[in-house]
């Protein structure tokens, strides 16, 4: 596995590193205020990153895996709005991706380009009221219509929903097949027959909103059946394997630039006449903060060389789902820690990371949902 990147890599890592930057402007006040900036939505996606992996013929640039890796890293270490970052990572892998590996070609080409562009805004509606990670005991049905099918239900904490275009949902169109019964569906989240709730207040990731989307006898016609009925779970587990692999991809880069201005304060810092960084029981820290981020690295590296290979990475994307969670509420906790007082206050803008790290332990299943399935892939 070669992990060494190109000068066009390191050209486009940089760009988005430039790029962020130039996004995390007011990011405080939006976070405060639970904001979503619709117009720096649109400077990212004109940055090429919703694209990156998508083909030139759907409005890509046809990079590999890894190209848009690098990318995705550059961007979360210059920008400070994990919301942000962390929308366009639910759009790319699990909205994009399906629809690219899986749609017709008449759906590429409806729906890609928009979506790449920035025109279109995609949500990924899995998780319902009564089914988080029991997944498949979902209730939402989508009957067989002479016109297409008639979708009725409700898909709760879905991320983009109040702002959504299109959003990738799955339903029961034979229920009394339990998961084989279950078939997945672009929906136009527009039209008459579907009901957004939200923002949702929430504890982090406050400048993404979070909602409801509900569907009262929604006409959905045979064009929007993404791959064969029945297909549902199947497409819903290849999905998560590229969402698990690099959902985080952007968190690898706040956690580098967390790690930087950590060790710039612990060297700059003076107690007890010394700086701080001389102290045991913060280089330990800091220690154990650049370990956190290097595994982190080369697990999410690994998944990228994997799927860039066209290799198959459940229990890799697993392991990189696992650490990079963890790692990240454990290397925000030591940052706050090493940064004291400074650290709590969020007029400093540390604290932040922490919040926004909590929900990574949660969605795309949560970090017990991944032992499991390592547990599982490892024999047990």
């Amino acid at each position: 596995m070669d992990f060494s990147w190109t000068p066009d890599q390191i050209q486009k890592r940089e760009a988005m590193i430039e790029l962020g930057a130039s996004l995390s402007d007011g990011v405080a006040v939006a976070d405060r205020d639970g904001l979503f900036d619709r117009s720096k939505w649109d400077r990212m996606a004109a940055s090429g990153v919703l694209g990156s992996f998508v083909p030139e013929e759907w409005g890509g640039s046809g990079d590999d895996v890894l190209t848009a890796v690098a990318m995705l890293e550059g961007l979360g270490y210059g920008c400070r709005d994990n919301g942000l970052t962390r929308a366009i990572n639910g759009q790319m892998w699990a909205v994009q991706e399906p629809i690219l590996n899986l749609g017709t070609e008449e759906q590429k080409r409806r729906y890609l380009p928009g979506l790449v562009s920035g025109e279109l805004i995609g949500a990924h509606a899995m998780t319902e009221p009564e089914s988080g990670s029991d997944t498949f005991s979902m209730t939402t049905e989508a009957a067989r219509h002479d016109e297409g099918y008639v979708l009725n239900g409700t898909k709760t904490l879905v991320g983009m929903a109040p702002v959504s275009d299109v959003a990738l949902v799955y339903a029961k169109t034979a229920p009394e097949r339990g998961r084989w019964g279950i078939s997945a569906f672009i929906v136009e989240t527009n039209r008459p027959g579907v009901v957004k709730r939200g923002p949702f207040e929430k504890m982090g990731l406050r400048t993404v909103p979070i909602g409801d989307l509900t569907f009262e006898d929604y006409l959905v016609p045979d064009s929007a059946l993404l791959g064969r009925e029945g297909a549902g779970a199947s497409i819903f587990t290849d999905s998560m394997e590229w969402e698990r692999s690099f959902i985080f991809s952007c968190h690898v880069g706040s956690m580098a630039r967390q790690f930087d201005e950590t060790v710039k304060y612990a060297k700059t810092r003076r107690q007890f006449g010394q700086r701080i960084g001389k102290f045991q029981s913060v280089s330990n820290r800091i220690a154990d903060m650049r370990l956190r981020l290097e595994t982190s690295r080369l697990l999410l590296y690994h998944c990228a060389w994997l799927k860039s290979n066209d290799e198959k990475a459940l229990l890799e994307s697993a392991l990189a789902n696992l650490h990079l969670a963890e790692s990240f509420v454990a290397n925000s906790l030591d940052a706050i820690r090493v940064h004291g007082g400074r650290g709590y206050l969020s007029e400093y803008e540390i604290e932040r990371d922490l919040r926004d790290a909590l929900g990574g332990v949660i969605y795309s299943g949560t970090s017990d949902i991944q032992r499991g399935l390592i547990a599982g892939l490892s024999g047990l």
